[in-house]
């Protein structure tokens, strides 16, 4: 079952432009759309000191087993995750069902800020992936299923 839709080049510049708005706006040292399997879609940010494929998808395993303890105690509005370290914090917020928003930021910017500017960004990645679903409705992919040792099945032309 296909959890993505097919991402086109516009959609990947509309991530780019939300994502720097929205770090521009918190002061966050990076900002990252995965996909709930921790796949990275797009980001902006500092890439020099961050492995953002790593923090992808630890972020998403963390989040999902949050949800699944919020599951056991019959938490039903469940939608975002708060870490605060001493010098830096991360902030974890759905985006739709497939997608989370991936916020690192300073500590003492305060996470106050990051969810007041996250509820923008996200409708707004949220608007991009709903557009792209609705080009091809029963298209896109399932991230999981990729073969990551040999990925040329995902980037094969399809037969006309």
């Amino acid at each position: 079952m296909a959890t993505l839709p097919q991402l086109l080049e516009a959609d990947i510049r509309q991530f780019d432009t939300v994502l720097g708005s929205f770090v521009a706006q918190t002061d966050a040292i990076a900002a990252l759309v995965i996909d709930k399997g921790g796949f990275l879609l797009a980001h902006h940010g500092d890439s020099e000191n961050l492995d953002f494929t790593t923090i992808g998808a630890l972020a998403s395993g963390a989040f999902m087993a949050n949800q699944t303890i919020a599951g056991l105690m019959n938490e039903k509005n469940f939608n975002s995750l708060y870490q605060q370290g001493d010098s830096f914090s991360l902030f974890i917020m759905d985006v739709d069902e497939h997608c989370l928003l991936v916020v690192v930021f300073k500590s003492k910017t305060g996470v106050g800020v990051v969810k007041y500017y996250a509820a923008g960004a996200v409708r707004g990645l949220a608007q991009q992936l709903a557009m792209a679903r609705a080009r091809a409705p029963g298209g896109g992919l399932d991230l999981s299923e990729l073969n990551v040792a040999d990925p040329q099945a995902l980037f094969r032309k399809k037969a006309e």
